[in-house]
């Protein structure tokens, strides 16, 4: 039985160290391989909670540990990759250090969640893991669409990406959440039309399309919230 309650937190740990790998790769350098550290953190995140509704192991310690390893992975990683993409595109000293907006707001974010009832159907505001990827995953479109790569590493651009998008993470905005209550294609259609859309980018374009998945997760949860 004791055995069995470390199970979940263990896959947690797992989140946190991959994100704690994931800053160390991207000061060093590393910027595009933030994105394979966020996206196997993002695993570990989904699966730990999957491990203790199986076995029956749910706690206040559980909880409290996956927000701390989500504010490593999804707070201080992506907001790493926005100050070294800003860094090696600018001469201005302090412009990369507006970028640490996201570390700060994914700390507000989570702590919100906690403490939010609210959100056991949609969430309310941009997930973290949503706006983690979202960031890691901008260089690899910048090199996709090589056209609008050059605006996209634009160290003005970048600070203005991690200013807005760390507003969205606590704007009141309810979000799609892919948590299916029935299987029904009326009572879910926007679920599949944002899974549609996930699994067409990522086939056509891999990691390039993720960045217009999460617009796309945007549109179709202001949508919803509009025909409601």
């Amino acid at each position: 039985m004791k055995i069995k309650s470390h199970i979940p937190n263990t896959i947690t740990l797992l989140n946190l160290l991959s994100g704690v790998i994931g800053i160390i790769w991207v000061i060093n350098g590393n910027i595009l391989s933030g994105a394979y550290f966020i996206i196997l953190a993002a695993v570990f995140d989904f699966f730990d909670g999957f491990a203790a509704r199986l076995l029956h192991v749910q706690g206040e310690l559980g909880k409290q540990l996956d927000s701390l390893a989500d504010m490593v992975s999804f707070g201080v990683l992506p907001g790493m990759i926005l100050f070294q993409m800003t860094k090696v595109n600018t001469s201005i000293e302090w412009l990369p250090y507006l970028t640490l907006i996201v570390p700060l707001f994914s700390a507000l974010r989570l702590a919100k969640f906690n403490l939010d009832t609210r959100q056991s159907d949609k969430f309310i505001g941009l997930p973290t893991p949503a706006n983690a990827l979202f960031i890691s995953t901008l260089p690899y479109f910048a090199i996709q669409w090589t056209g609008v790569g050059t605006w996209l590493t634009s160290p003005f651009f970048l600070v203005g990406i991690a200013w807005l998008f760390s507003i969205l993470l606590l704007v009141e905005l309810p979000l799609i959440a892919l948590k299916f209550k029935s299987f029904s294609l009326i009572q879910n259609k926007y679920r599949y039309a944002l899974l549609a859309i996930g699994l067409t980018l990522i086939l056509f374009f891999g990691l390039a399309g993720i960045p217009i998945l999460i617009l796309a997760y945007l549109g179709l949860s202001v949508v919803e919230n509009a025909s409601s």
